[in-house]
């Protein structure tokens, strides 16, 4: 049973915006204490609504992301994360995380990740809809693709590397390992006739930046 159930309605609440505010000043000082941990730009940070699509490999990933974005968005998790933790759930609820349930369409998942948007907020999803040890075994879905051009606002994308090592795929164990983060350029969802072809493109630029990411390595 989790402490707090999930939120449906857009924004924060201003003391769970405060709450981000603080984790953020504080984690972002703590990661690069922790590992070796350095985030490229291609260009600033877009404001208002945008869809924010990285790859999974570790639990780690979500504050890795959150740090890269330096603005608070609403993360996109698969229902099974919850119900083990009456406080992880209860924090996570409460930070705004939608739940996704899986084998269903997520409607109303969907339909807040929408209101979130249009409200001027932004979204988080990892396309390949799970923790992967290689990129690339798990295709990617189309739905950060869909709300980008439902709503019409940017994609961008987010490679996330060393993450995995960092902390495992199964496990909580953390390592000195170093995590890189590229942000690219945001993609128009105008440019593209549809979710698929806006999706290909996000897997393109994602094979090649975490290409370069593990060449620098």
């Amino acid at each position: 049973m989790s402490v707090i159930k999930p939120r449906f309605q857009p924004g924060f609440p201003f003391a769970a915006f405060n709450l981000w505010r603080g984790a953020y000043f504080v984690v972002q000082r703590a990661l690069p204490r922790v590992w070796d941990f350095v985030v490229l730009r291609e260009e600033p940070f877009p404001q208002g609504p945008v869809v924010v699509a990285a790859n999974h490999f570790s639990h780690l990933d979500p504050v890795v992301a959150a740090v890269a974005a330096g603005r608070p968005t609403r993360f996109m998790g698969v229902d099974e994360l919850f119900g083990r933790s009456r406080f992880f759930d209860g924090l996570t609820y409460y930070l705004g995380v939608v739940p996704m349930p899986r084998g269903t369409v997520p409607l109303r998942s969907l339909r807040t990740a929408i209101n979130q948007l249009e409200a001027g907020g932004g979204v988080t999803l990892f396309p390949e809809g799970r923790r992967v040890s290689n990129w690339g075994e798990s295709p990617p879905k189309e739905g950060a693709a869909w709300l980008a051009k439902r709503v019409g606002c940017p994609l961008v994308p987010m490679a996330l590397w060393g993450t995995g090592e960092a902390m495992g795929l199964d496990d909580l164990k953390i390592r000195r390992n170093p995590i890189r983060v590229e942000v690219g350029k945001p993609l128009n969802p105008e440019a593209f006739s549809d979710r698929a072809h806006l999706t290909k493109a996000w897997h393109e630029w994602m094979s090649g930046a975490l290409a370069r990411l593990k060449a620098e390595q």
